[in-house]
């Protein structure tokens, strides 16, 4: 049994350090699988952060409407659509979603 093993020790020992390092490179916190899964979140963060910096742009444009120059058109559309204002003799038509006015 010993002279067998003595025979093969190289083949032992290579087979071992194979799995040892096959199963290193999948797995782990270094590994092929974690690679993708941080990949797939970096994506993610990323489709985020486009998302969010639109909306933060969107907002300071608002703001701005309401604050350096005080824009009355824009004022009238948020006092028409928060508290539903209309002048005498207006007709207001409210459409909803994918919906089409005659």
């Amino acid at each position: 049994m010993i002279d067998k093993i003595k025979k093969n020790y190289f083949l032992i020992i290579g087979t071992f350090l194979f799995l040892y390092f096959f199963f290193n490179l999948l797995d782990g916190e270094r590994g092929l699988i974690s690679l993708l899964k941080k990949e797939n979140l970096l994506n993610k963060l990323k489709l985020e952060e486009k998302q969010l910096k639109m909306i933060i742009s969107k907002l300071e444009f608002k703001n701005d409407l309401l604050s350096k120059n005080l824009d009355k058109d824009y004022i009238e559309i948020l006092l028409r659509e928060k508290f539903i204002y209309s002048k005498k003799g207006e007709k207001i038509y409210v459409l909803k979603n994918n919906e089409k006015s005659n």
